[in-house]
């Protein structure tokens, strides 16, 4: 190929990459497969490679890698980037507008525009003669720093701008033309500077994806999807931001491009090919602002990302300018928050609670008080980089939140409130007898010899016996505790040995209970090959993977005596899993733990991954929402014994998703990509 007709192909091969990329993130609509569109991108980089001339900082080969920096430039903002003051009742909503309308001329007509509030990370973004030139953080409103290549990884972030003197604008894009003719001259005359803003932020899929990868690694998960995006964004190596699956939403357009309302800023955003917020209302009094507001509140949980409330603004965007700032907020918006499930309190001291592979996490002791209902003591803080981000000491006044209404975290300090005797925390140089270590290049704290400390072995021995596991009812953590402290066991293995006379001495036991205990233990002898595997507590090795190998051995023998290129060939196992499997069998004490439980009568099941012929075989499953008929847990169970295989993601391979009541965004990722959908009665049909 010529050196112009190459040319010619770059360029248009970046217009035509970046018109699909528009289609999937604004439009929500998918015109070529993603195989064809990685095809589309595999040529523009073998001829930028070829014609390396031709390469510029706007081609989607430029998306990802880049080299790591050595620190963050500032950056100066035109206009300062701003928050909002809050409101938390209609009472305060209506004094806001009461506030307002003293400002203005009573004659003058006002709109409210009322949109979803992402709870994100804000930045800007400045693009020249269309090409993405810097994007920052807000920093302290007015000087902010760079971080180009980090965003430019963030696909949802266009690195041109469209223009739709190239090629005709889609159905959806006349449809707005037409509607708001304002937004049609505009793009007609775009100016050469223009700046947007908008929000980083995770999707709650992505987030417990990210979460669910820490548990298996033995590490402690993060807070909230909110201080991953901040800290995924001012990562120095955008080759780690890349990786961490963020998004970006659109919400201001700073530059002037003739808009008269935030309505038309929304549609100008959506027309120059960035992704806005979805839920949106147009409303000409309080009484719509609230049914909206009421309609979110409703549908928060159901959402794809976490939202704190609605952003209620002047729509008119003359009257918005007018009114001005009130300190660093501007007077013509509001964020109308939901209410949280938090309330305020006191940190009496800060304590740590150590997990199975020896990972420490602090832990804040409460002055009790009630959260939604609930009377907490205790609320995580997760790990020391969080203590420092919250700036949290013993004796503060903190408020606390139930996350996802279920485990009390400490999201906030009243600093104001700080009396003159606060305590910083430190993590203990030992613990449990034990050295305490700093993770390399993690957040993680862990004892230097987990197997030597008696709280590391209640741990194991709660997580060996839990549901997923040997999933003996009967023995919780406090009868675990007084077995360890009474010296009746080691390790889980001594669980099979004990006998009613050793149990009756105990504290709390009587014979009926004694014998009780004892069965339900005699009774979990024989157990299933991937609840075997799983109950070890291998680090790494969740309930998932402990099934794949399972499948892929068949029997325990041949999966202790694997080496580490064998387990390299399993799907979903990677070196760091390998490894980790690979030297849990060779060290000596876990040998000995496996004799002593083989020792004890305990039998381990041949595992039948299924026939692999049949109507299931090389089938995959995706399930969404809850079965009348069984548990998800059963109904897995059932595919694999079948022959199929279980996913707990969609893609183009999946064969059939499986919708029960109250399903959840799966479903539409489904019906995007075309794979079948079968209910309940359905399912039970195949099988």
């Amino acid at each position: 190929m010529e050196k112009k007709e190459a040319k010619i192909r770059i360029e248009n091969l970046k217009r035509e990459i970046n018109h699909h990329r528009y289609l999937y993130h604004v439009l929500d609509k998918q015109e070529i497969s993603e195989t064809a569109l990685d095809s589309l991108k595999h040529e523009l980089t073998k001829l930028e490679q070829k014609f390396p001339e031709f390469l510029s900082s706007n081609s989607p080969s430029q998306r990802v890698g880049g080299k790591p920096l050595p620190g963050f430039k500032k950056v100066k903002h035109a206009e300062p980037m701003l928050s909002l003051n809050d409101v938390f009742s209609l009472a305060e909503l209506s004094d806001w507008k009461e506030r307002i309308k003293k400002m203005i001329s009573p004659a003058e007509k006002m709109d409210y525009f009322a949109e979803t509030k992402v709870d994100g990370f804000a930045v800007s973004l400045n693009y020249e003669n269309g090409i993405l030139k810097t994007g920052s953080t807000r920093g302290n409103g007015k000087i902010g720093e760079d971080v180009t290549e980090n965003l430019k990884t963030i696909d949802s972030i266009p690195l041109m701008l469209n223009d739709f003197r190239h090629r005709k604008p889609e159905y959806e894009i006349k449809k707005i033309f037409s509607e708001f003719p304002r937004v049609g001259k505009a793009m007609s005359q775009i100016p050469s500077k223009l700046e947007i803003r908008g929000e980083i932020y995770m999707s709650k899929k992505v987030f417990a994806e990210i979460n669910k990868n820490q548990e298996k690694k033995g590490m402690p998960i993060f807070a909230n999807p909110r201080n991953i995006a901040a800290g995924s964004v001012r990562q120095l190596d955008p080759a780690k931001t890349a990786k961490r699956g963020l998004d970006f939403l659109a919400y201001d357009i700073i530059t002037d491009l003739g808009q008269k309302t935030h309505q038309e800023e929304h549609l100008l955003a959506k027309v120059l090919g960035f992704k806005t917020v979805n839920e949106t209302k147009l409303c000409h009094n309080l009484k719509e602002v609230e049914l909206f507001w009421q309609e979110i509140a409703k549908k928060r949980k159901k959402l794809p990302l976490l939202i704190d409330g609605v952003v209620v603004q002047i729509n008119e965007s003359d009257i918005f300018s007018r009114l001005g700032l009130a300190g660093k907020a501007p007077r013509g918006a509001v964020a109308f928050k939901f209410p949280a499930e938090g309330a305020s309190t006191l940190v009496e001291d800060i304590i740590v609670q150590v997990g199975r592979t020896g990972t420490l996490t602090p832990v804040a002791v409460l002055k009790p008080v009630s959260v939604g209902g609930v009377t907490v003591s205790r609320a995580t803080l997760h790990n020391m980089d969080e203590i420092e981000r919250l700036d949290v000491k013993i004796g503060d006044t903190v408020i606390v939140e139930r996350a996802g209404d279920v485990i009390p975290a400490v999201v906030k300090v009243l600093p104001n409130l700080r009396p003159r005797n606060t305590r910083s925390f430190r993590m203990p140089e030992n613990f449990c007898g034990q050295e305490v270590i700093r993770v390399k290049g993690e957040s993680a704290y862990k004892i230097k010899k987990p197997e030597k400390c008696e709280l590391v072995a209640k741990e194991k021995i709660c997580h060996f016996v839990s549901k997923n596991a040997f999933d003996i009812q009967g023995l919780g953590p406090k009868i675990t505790d007084k077995l360890l402290k009474t010296g009746l066991i080691r390790d889980p293995a001594n669980l099979f040995t004990l006998k009613e006379g050793d149990l009756e001495k105990l504290e709390g036991f009587a014979k009926k209970s004694a014998e009780k205990l004892v069965r339900s233990i005699g009774r979990k002898k024989k157990t299933e090959l991937p609840r075997f595997i799983y109950a070890l507590g291998i680090l790494h090795v969740g309930e998932e993977t402990a099934i794949d190998l399972a499948g892929y051995f068949g029997n325990f023998k041949e999966l202790s005596q694997a080496s580490q290129e064998e387990l390299l060939t399993i799907s979903n196992i990677g070196e760091t899993v390998a490894k980790s499997i690979y030297g849990w069998f060779r060290k000596k004490e876990n040998q000995d733990f496996l004799k002593r439980l083989e020792s004890a009568g305990v039998e381990i099941e041949k595992f039948r991954h299924g026939t692999r012929t049949g109507e299931l075989a090389g089938k995959i499953f995706v399930l969404t929402g809850s079965l009348k008929s069984m548990s998800r847990n059963d109904a897995k169970k059932k595919i694999r014994m079948a022959g199929g295989e279980v996913s707990e993601s969609i893609s183009h391979k999946t064969s059939y998703v499986i919708s029960g009541k109250e399903p959840g965004s799966k479903l539409e990722k489904a019906k995007k990509l075309e794979v079948k959908i079968i209910d309940e009665k359905e399912f039970l049909k195949l099988l």
